[in-house]
């Protein structure tokens, strides 16, 4: 046993003296090499701050209120959390409002959902589109009762009742004047209210209006709320394709007979709607990673089929009114980010930015790594060089005023300067240089101590 715990402690003696001497060495090292070194330090810390940062842990989205823009933010918000990102949702009064809150380059909000249609402003610099998510129809419904119900109901027809195009400023009422519009009517009439979707629809189905346009998504509760309400009916854009000529941002859906209830066949014939699209925008400043989260939450989310959408047609670049960004065009064309794919989001990020910082780092650091060893030598001979300097200095000196009685100091001076190079990195790393310059004092040594090259001076 005591022999087994003697060679354990030879065994721990040893490594602690390898490590203290590896330790000693890399420390000596630094010591001669400290320029490189600071360099490389230097060319890191400056990577690190041009680089990109890490995504942040909160990001701030402009959505609405009560409408599908809430259900889809809140959609997106568990996603987020899945992920391990905050996603804020910010309650606000549509596309018009959501907008501008990207356009102004102070706002913390940093994504938005809105409308097609409302984009095309005088100032778009810094909003970009990550693509289309979903279908957002303009809904035109009506009480059964205004009408006679032997007749198909279009969107002329219900230009002149009694209705609500949504409070002043709201993407409803935009899109509603520019049907208007197109179809010579008066923007301004007296049948055109301006209560809000909620109030609206309350007012319709209490029988205080005749007709509201809705400008929202199929999963609506102002939508299905109405769709389910037996007295009330859906209006058909006969006209559809007209319009969607007539206004690129708007693409053609289709309800089909049944489409809302086959039991009931509700309704009893196809209604043709135009649809504006839902476009996911960003500050162009929005986190390359949270672009990129963004859009796999809207191919997990918006990409399954939906009521008018098809499985995989979402998320999309179907609207042009702003510009596509870079990382939604990589991941249009790519897909999803190979690390992306097989590890959480935040690793894969990490690995990511860390492979585009280091990749620069190593191309800069390699020549600089690789060059250590000749800058050792080269440190090395240089030092070689300084006591040559002294040694011929030394030796006119000595020449010139040679003293016999002073021949041990001139010796002593000799020794010292072996001495030195033999304590010296010089005597490893440039050993036939070393070999040489000891010759070279040996010389002179012997010449002293023999009177060869002085000889005749004692006289």
């Amino acid at each position: 046993m005591a022999s087994f715990k003697e060679e354990v402690s030879e065994h721990i003696s040893a490594v602690y003296q390898t490590a203290a001497d590896e330790i000693k060495n890399w420390v000596s090292a630094l010591r001669e090499v400290w320029p490189l070194v600071f360099l490389l330090i230097l060319a890191l810390f400056i990577l690190v701050w041009f680089a990109k940062p890490a995504p942040p842990n909160k990001v701030l989205m402009a959505t609405g209120t009560g409408g599908s823009y809430k259900v889809l933010g809140e959609k997106y918000r568990s996603y987020f959390e899945k992920k391990g990102i905050e996603l804020e949702l910010v309650e606000t009064h549509g596309s018009k409002e959501n907008l501008q809150h990207l356009i102004d380059r102070k706002d913390p909000i940093q994504a938005a959902l809105v409308q097609g249609g409302m984009i095309a402003v005088d100032n778009l610099s810094g909003v970009e589109s990550l693509g289309s998510v979903d279908y957002e129809p303009v809904w035109m419904f009506y009480r059964k009762n205004a009408f006679n119900e032997s007749i198909h109901v279009s969107d002329r027809d219900i230009a002149k009742l009694k209705i609500n195009i949504g409070p002043v400023g709201s993407g409803t009422r935009t899109q509603a004047l520019g049907i208007f519009k197109l179809n010579g009517l008066n923007g301004n009439a007296p049948n055109l209210l301006s209560l809000g979707n909620a109030e609206g629809v309350s007012a319709l189905e209490r029988g205080e209006i005749d007709a509201v346009i809705l400008v929202d998504g199929f999963d609506s509760p102002s939508v299905q709320r109405l769709i389910k309400n037996p007295g009330i009916s859906l209006a058909s854009f006969t006209r559809a394709d007209a319009y969607t000529r007539l206004l690129p941002y708007f693409e053609e859906v289709t309800v089909p007979m049944g489409g809302f209830d086959l039991g009931k066949n509700i309704p009893d014939h196809p209604i043709e709607l135009i649809s504006t699209t839902t476009n996911l925008l960003i500050d162009n400043r929005l986190h390359p990673a949270i672009q990129v989260l963004f859009l796999e939450a809207a191919r997990e989310i918006n990409g399954n089929k939906s009521y008018f959408a098809k499985t995989g047609e979402f998320p999309a670049y179907m609207n042009t009114e702003a510009p596509l960004s870079e990382e939604a065009k990589f991941f249009y064309e790519k897909g999803t980010p190979t690390l992306m794919k097989y590890l959480p989001f935040w690793l894969a990020e990490f690995l990511e930015r860390m492979f585009f910082l280091l990749l620069p780092f190593a191309a800069f650091a390699y020549p600089i790594i690789k060059s250590i060893p000749t800058y050792r030598t080269n440190l090395a001979k240089k030092q070689i060089n300084s006591i040559y300097k002294e040694l011929d200095k030394f030796e006119q000196n000595t020449i010139q005023t040679f003293d016999p009685n002073r021949r041990s100091e001139y010796i002593e001076v000799l020794n010292e300067m072996e001495r030195r190079i033999l304590r010296s990195k010089a005597a490893k790393l440039a050993t036939a240089e070393c070999y040489s310059l000891r010759s070279n004092i040996e010389f002179i040594r012997n010449a002293l101590e023999k009177q060869i090259i002085y000889k005749g001076r004692e006289g």
